[in-house]
């Protein structure tokens, strides 16, 4: 399995701030268009990704037991 965290819009999106999917061997981008498709997320594309705390690029194959991170930019002031 693979935990997926939900955050700031993205969690507003969807109501969920983690999803749990049996998804290992996909890539970020394969990941992302699945998500996309499934749960409606217009501005996942603008989220930085992070796998097991490390910043990852959407060529990066998941492995089960991952955490992945989707963080939307967040501005303030």
């Amino acid at each position: 399995m693979i935990k997926i965290l939900l955050f700031a819009e993205l969690q507003e999106q969807t109501g969920l701030d983690e999803i749990s999917v049996d998804k290992a061997g996909l890539t970020v981008s394969e990941l992302k268009t699945w998500l996309m498709e499934n749960y409606e997320l217009p501005t996942l594309n603008n989220s930085m990704i992070a796998i097991n705390e490390s910043y990852a690029s959407e060529t990066d194959r998941l492995k089960d037991g991952d955490i992945i991170a989707f963080i939307p930019p967040v501005s303030g002031g």
